[in-house]
């Protein structure tokens, strides 16, 4: 195949309808919106969620609770999961995201206490539990805060 042999395959293209041209076009008069009605009317749509003027679900729906916009998630790592860097090593959320441990930072990363840390690691983190920083000292490691 050559680049002056290329074309779209068959039926991919289509010409666009031209709307109100004329009776004998098939899309005259009223350019295919039927007759009346808000839906036939110039900038005449809905916004999302509107029911025609019956009470939308939305608002139909009990309210419950608080939503904090401005609150912080972040990616949670486990003590246990630890144990697969050598000792020594320096493990910083790029290491994480790397090894596979932690695959969006979001917010940032929080180190909690479950499982065992059986190697001498230096970690920094944006949280920690008191849990597992205890546990980290215990085993002769560090944790710094970013």
């Amino acid at each position: 195949m050559k680049l002056h042999e290329l074309q779209p395959s068959a039926g991919s293209r289509h010409a666009r309808k031209r709307l109100g041209r004329g009776t004998s076009s098939g899309q005259g008069k009223t350019a295919g919106r039927g007759t009346k009605g808000q839906l036939s009317r110039q900038g005449g749509k809905t916004r999302l969620g509107f029911e025609g003027g019956q009470m939308p679900l939305f608002r139909r729906m009990p309210k419950r609770g608080f939503k904090n916009i401005n609150r912080k998630e972040y990616a949670v790592v486990n003590l246990g999961d630890l144990n697969r860097f050598d000792d020594g090593t320096s493990v910083t959320p790029a290491l994480l995201v790397e090894s596979g441990l932690v695959k969006k930072e979001l917010n940032g990363i929080k180190l909690l206490a479950n499982g065992k840390l059986e190697k001498k690691l230096t970690i920094q983190v944006n949280k920690y539990s008191n849990a597992a920083k205890e546990a980290v000292e215990a085993a002769g490691g560090s944790i710094e805060v970013i």
